[in-house]
């Protein structure tokens, strides 16, 4: 069985799906147990991208445009839907996933551009719908706070998502676009146990700490929601009451919560994670996970992927309903204005300088 590494959550780094070979680390027996492996070290590289917004159209996601500033998490949280992308650029969804990290360095020209574009419609867009714009790598290269000066100088509405405290750093631009109606937050909290968050999500902020961000957010004037997800049934499930109640008492007004999925490659890479980190919960945790998704490990269906079917899947449903009227989290969403949206006079000229420079 594959064991931790110190600050990562995947236990293996096997190919992508794409892959014609696969590779897979293999102990032969010769490796000195008592030589320290060599440490596992973040790689960071710059992707040199034509466009910043992307695009969707699902039915169940609850916005059709979104900015992300990374691929790949440093976060390594196990559950992470984001993974199975990595196998896109030849790389393993497992430990390549939240160790080799690529990053848009001319993210805000580029969003600069597509705003100004004569047709451009303005419609919120959300920050950080794939992996977390506030991962450690933010502290070097400062993207998303890039990419949110953009947004507050063309005053564009957007919402964004994060685990990390980190956000709080950009309270100054997050409370005057709140304040405005142009910006939401949301933290993602998916348990108060620090140690079963250190396994989860091993570089990812402390739960105490993620309080602390909703806090400073909400006293700097942006609206802050929680988010429970995701509910792991067997594993978190019973603190769902607890973290809504924490997140309310330090700001939040809203809530929402995903049940786990286990699309692709994550359905093993999350087993492996369950039977090294909770080996006396595994069994009962994928038996509840299966109760959730119809007798299997996944349902991709877009009508009940985010939330499941059946009774465990109802229960959750029900105990969140109530939850979030018993602490006051069930009010209207904050809506956006979209009528603020302008393009600075100064954008033009400097879009046409880089585009003769290039």
């Amino acid at each position: 069985m594959s064991k931790a590494i110190n600050g990562r959550g995947a236990r293996s780094n096997a190919s992508g799906r794409y892959e014609a070979d696969r590779r897979e680390a293999y102990d032969d027996g010769w490796t000195d147990q008592d030589e320290a492996a060599a440490p596992l070290r973040t790689t960071l590289s710059p992707e040199r991208a034509r466009t910043i917004i992307a695009k969707n159209t699902s039915p169940d996601i609850g916005f059709d445009r979104s900015i992300n500033p990374y691929k790949g998490c440093e976060h390594g949280c196990i559950y992470c839907y984001a993974r199975p992308s990595h196998a896109w650029m030849g790389l393993s969804p497992g430990l390549d996933f939240e160790s080799r990290i690529f990053f848009k360095p001319d993210a805000a020209r580029l969003l600069e551009q597509e705003l100004s574009k004569p047709r451009y419609v303005c419609r919120r867009i959300h920050i950080g719908g794939n992996t977390d714009p506030y991962q450690p790598v933010e502290r070097e290269t400062a993207s998303t706070r890039s990419i949110l000066e953009v947004m507050q100088r063309f005053n564009h509405p957007f919402s964004i998502i994060t685990k990390s405290v980190l956000v709080a750093r950009d309270a100054d631009i997050l409370g005057d676009m709140g304040r405005k109606g142009l910006a939401s937050a949301f933290v993602s909290i998916t348990t108060l146990d620090r140690k079963l968050a250190r396994a989860m999500e091993p570089r990812a902020s402390t739960p105490a700490k993620r309080l602390e961000a909703i806090s400073r957010l909400a006293d700097a004037g942006c609206p802050v929601g929680v988010g429970f997800a995701p509910v792991i049934p067997g594993l978190n499930d019973h603190e769902l009451e607890a973290v809504l109640e924490a997140a309310q008492k330090a700001g939040a007004t809203s809530a929402m919560y995903v049940t786990l999925r286990l699309p692709l490659e994550i359905k093993d890479l999350f087993r492996e994670w369950l039977a090294d980190a909770r080996p006396e919960r595994a069994a009962r945790v994928m038996s509840l996970i299966r109760q959730t998704r119809g007798g299997k490990d996944y349902d991709p269906d877009w009508s009940q992927r985010m939330k499941g079917t059946g009774p465990v899947a109802e229960l959750i449903a029900a105990r969140f309903k109530a939850a979030v009227k018993r602490y006051g989290l069930d009010g209207p969403r904050h809506a956006l204005d979209m009528t603020q949206f302008r393009v600075p006079g100064d954008a033009r000229p400097q879009l046409d300088l880089f585009d003769l420079a290039s």
